[in-house]
Formats: C-alpha cells, sequence, structure tokens
C-alpha cells in the first residue's frame, strides 16, 4: 500500500512538471526575411536550437559538396585512402564549370590538396576527381551518397551529383538534413585543419585559394564550412562554430544576397553563444547503485546514457536531478540495459530526461553458485550459532 501511495505521489508531482522547450518553428525570428529556411543546432548533443521552414526541399547548390567532403573524410579516416595518395584529374573532371582550380586532363594532384580545394574555394573539378577516385564514376558517387543520408536517417535529401551544380529537381536537400550531415563531418576532426584556412595556395605557390567563407576571417571562433550559390538555389551557407568548448551549427539557404547569408548565420550562432551552454550531467548528478538479486555480483552502478545537456545559461544555477530507479533488480542484466530514468531539473521545470542503463553486464547464478551459496550460508549459521 505504502508503494502504491508512492507511485501515485510521484505521478502527481511530474503532472506539475512543465518541460523545457527551445525555439519552435517560427516562434520568433533570429534571421529575419532575407533568410527564408534555417537552422541551429549545437555539435556535441545535435539539439535544435532554432528552427524556419527547416524541412522544405530547396536546391543547396555547394552545399552539397559537405557530403561529398563527409564522403571522403570517412574514406580517411576509416584508412581506405590517404590524403597524400595522388589523384589523377579526367576529362570530365576538368570540363567542369563554376568554381574551380582550372584542373587539366591528366593533372596529378594529392587527395588532401584536392579536398582543401573544395573546402576553400569549391572547387567542382575537385569535387569530380575525388569522387572519381572513390566510386569509379560520379554517378556511382551519388548513389553512395544517397545511402549515406538514409544511413543517417535524412528523409528530406536526394543528391544526383557530387558538386552541387545541377538544375536538376531530383537534386535536393534541406536545412535539418544539411545540418545534420555537417555534424557527422564535424566528428572527422582532421577536416577543420582545411575549413579553418583562410587563405593558402597550390601548385608550389603559383595558384592561390582565397576561402569563400568570409565568416572564417570576420567571425570569431568560426570552424567551417561551406558556401552555395546557384540562381536556383540562391545563396547558401553551412557554417559552424565553436567557443569555450562550445560547436554550433547554423544552416541558411535561399537567401537573396551573400551578405544575407553571412549575417543569418551569424545571428544563429551569436543566438547560440549567448543564451546556451553545454552541462556534464555525470558530474551533476550522483546515482545509488543498484542491488542485483541471483547475480555474480551483489550491485551495479548505474551509468548516464547521455554525458552532456544543452540547457539556457539561465538555468544553470538551480539545476538538480532526480534519479529514479528501481532499489533491486534481478539477474541476468546486460550492459546497456535501461534502469530507470534521470531528470534534471532547474526549479519546477524539466530540463532533460535522460535514461539510466546498467554500465556492465551481470550474469545470474548458475547451478553451482546457487549450490555454493547454500552451503556457505548453512556454513554461515552453525559458525554463529552460541553455545549451550
Amino acid at each position: 500500500m505504502k508503494r502504491l501511495l508512492s507511485l501515485f505521489m510521484i505521478l502527481l508531482t511530474l503532472s506539475f512538471i512543465s518541460p523545457v522547450v527551445f525555439a519552435a518553428e517560427n516562434e520568433f525570428d533570429i534571421v529575419g526575411d532575407k533568410v527564408p529556411s534555417a537552422i541551429l543546432i549545437e555539435a556535441e548533443t545535435g539539439t535544435i536550437i532554432f528552427q524556419k521552414d527547416a524541412y522544405s526541399h530547396r536546391a543547396p547548390a555547394s552545399v552539397t559538396k559537405i557530403m561529398t567532403m563527409l564522403l571522403a573524410a570517412e574514406a580517411v579516416d576509416a584508412g581506405f585512402i590517404n590524403l597524400d595518395d595522388p589523384v589523377t584529374a579526367s576529362a570530365r573532371a576538368a570540363g567542369m564549370g563554376g568554381s574551380q582550380i582550372w584542373l587539366e586532363e591528366g593533372e596529378i594532384m594529392s587527395f588532401g590538396e584536392m579536398l582543401k580545394c573544395i573546402t576553400m574555394v569549391s572547387a567542382n573539378d575537385c569535387c569530380v576527381a575525388i569522387a572519381e577516385h572513390l566510386s569509379g564514376s560520379e554517378e556511382a558517387f551519388a548513389v553512395k551518397m544517397n545511402e549515406k543520408a538514409a544511413e543517417l536517417g535524412l528523409k528530406d535529401s536526394n543528391f544526383v551529383c557530387c558538386s552541387g551544380l545541377s538544375d536538376s529537381d531530383e537534386h535536393y536537400s534541406c536545412a535539418y538534413d544539411l545540418a545534420i550531415i555537417s555534424r557527422e563531418l564535424l566528428k572527422h576532426d582532421f577536416i577543420k585543419e582545411y575549413t579553418k584556412i583562410w587563405t593558402d595556395s597550390i601548385r608550389g605557390g603559383e595558384f592561390t585559394l582565397n576561402n569563400t567563407n568570409k565568416l572564417i576571417y570576420h567571425y570569431s571562433g568560426s570552424t567551417g564550412l561551406k558556401t552555395g550559390f546557384t540562381s536556383k538555389a540562391g545563396h547558401c551557407l553551412a557554417a559552424s562554430a565553436e567557443r569555450d568548448g562550445v560547436e554550433y551549427i547554423a544552416v541558411v539557404l535561399g537567401c537573396e544576397s551573400s551578405s544575407s547569408r553571412f549575417e543569418g548565420a551569424k545571428s544563429l550562432l551569436n543566438y547560440g553563444f549567448t543564451n546556451y551552454t553545454l552541462v556534464s550531467a555525470e558530474k551533476l548528478c550522483s546515482l545509488p547503485p543498484v542491488i542485483v538479486k541471483n547475480g555474480k555480483k551483489d550491485c551495479l552502478n548505474p551509468a548516464i546514457s547521455e554525458k552532456t545537456i544543452l540547457i539556457k545559461k539561465e538555468m544553470e544555477r538551480e539545476l538538480r536531478c532526480i534519479p529514479q530507479l528501481p532499489e533491486e533488480i534481478y539477474a541476468p542484466v546486460n550492459k546497456g540495459q535501461q534502469l530507470g530514468k534521470l531528470q534534471i531539473m532547474s526549479g519546477d521545470t524539466l530540463v532533460s530526461e535522460i535514461e539510466l542503463v546498467a554500465n556492465e553486464t551481470i550474469y545470474s547464478l548458475g547451478y553451482w553458485d546457487l549450490l555454493g551459496t547454500f552451503f556457505s550460508s548453512i556454513q554461515n549459521f552453525l559458525v554463529i550459532q552460541p553455545k549451550i
């Protein structure tokens, strides 16, 4: 009866807890009328802070190259290719229009140099050369792009080329999907060695590279990522910046001018840095052990499934933890098995609810284990009996 009463009181308490809600669609407009589609996310947790028409299908222009860069970075980190490996430009690669470094057919450049040219000056010729080098053809590479999008759970993107030059209505993405792709790209640390460069050169200093992303020079903490423009897509930008260990990703699409895309991205990034911060749930919360019955270990320590949470800065001072855990569970227990939940509160506001899981596997006692425990209990009973 007491347990039922306790459960009722807990449910009654939870019914009065209001969860924190970050900026909903069109609740307010950070970017203004000149930016029709936008999103802001925090890179580590993937939390969406602001969105505006973030799922509409739009031509992404050269922001497409973020997916090309991601597949290239994955190939490098997986050991399939080295940055120093030579790449030979085909006639198709050399014949690309738009932004380029004027590759000649048969010209050889390292994979890393070509990747740098893609990130800095949006080189379409290098894009095609890398796609052909990795997959044999740009068409086969586009298949890999779409497979990766599906792997990431993205439902509003379809790629038919690696550069974004295509005018096909079948080549599209959205602000949300491009933010997720950007987040995956930033997990490959070496890519920032290219995306953060303001000016450089290739071919022994004969060809100068100036980054098309002006935020690299003008915005403190900027880490990338990619600009884009076609008459169909308008001015587009996926921008990232990091300060004090917190990194944000802003994507703006369909902007009416180059200045509006940079100003829109800056407004989003400023909003993130000004209003939000990351908190370590592990450091904030102390969790009691859970007793394990009929297991080869007597107890286990719960683990927090999400190590870090994003909160509004104004909530940081009043944070407290409410763990919801059973006093005991029965073996077997699998590592990662859900044990309960952790509520992180700020006053009466629910900031986050995180799963608590088992930090290890604990097997059940076997027949001989149980038999040994039984005889050990008898022996202990006999030893502690008082003499008459």
